[in-house]
């Protein structure tokens, strides 16, 4: 007698293993978020602490004359460039704000994570005070208070989105993507060209 045979598809434990899609990586937004915070966080209190305590424009010397503590109001970029550009900047870091939350949902890589938390950290600091501080809001001008040398007056934000900013830099020329965990692999010419 024949045997009947089932039109149901044959699967097996070891199929459905196969099949799996592997696992993703871990997204990276709670960590962008949790440095941004702190970055912002720490230059809000020193930007208050400095704006109560300190004469504006009277240097108060931390270490002799090299590191002082200066308030001043800038309404330029990061150490004092692009002063007078008060509205732009406050436009052109909204932007920034907005492409690393947009960036964010797909950040996979910690550094690239780390990197982008000090920039957004520091430009949200910074959009605080032109939004919030005198002359009014997109015309704010941003609470500087410390003094090294001859480098201009800064305050905690601005060596945060530089730093981040450098950090980015150095992952993309060693070929770390913020969608990635490792290093991009480099496929030979040859290789590439027998596929």
């Amino acid at each position: 007698m024949p045997e009947e045979r089932s039109t149901e598809p044959v699967t097996s434990k070891a199929g459905k293993e196969s099949e799996a899609p592997a696992p993703r990586p871990p997204r990276r937004l709670r960590l962008l978020l949790s440095v941004a915070a702190v970055v912002l966080t720490l230059d809000v209190i020193t930007k208050v602490l400095a704006v109560r305590l300190l004469p504006p424009g009277q240097p108060v010397s931390i270490i002799g004359d090299t590191v002082t503590w200066t308030l001043v109001r800038n309404s330029g970029a990061a150490f004092s460039m692009a002063t007078g550009y008060t509205w732009l900047l406050t436009l052109i870091a909204t932007g920034v704000v907005a492409g690393i939350f947009w960036m964010g949902r797909r950040l996979v890589s910690p550094w690239w994570a780390v990197g982008l938390g000090m920039i957004l950290g520091g430009a949200t600091g910074n959009l605080v005070d032109r939004f919030f501080r005198a002359p009014g809001p997109l015309r704010g001008h941003v609470v500087d208070f410390l003094s090294v040398g001859w480098w201009p007056v800064f305050n905690v934000a601005d060596p945060a989105v530089v730093g981040g900013a450098i950090l980015l830099v150095v992952l993309s020329v060693f070929g770390y993507d913020f969608d990635a965990v490792g290093r991009r692999r480099v496929v030979d010419a040859d290789k590439a060209d027998q596929r």
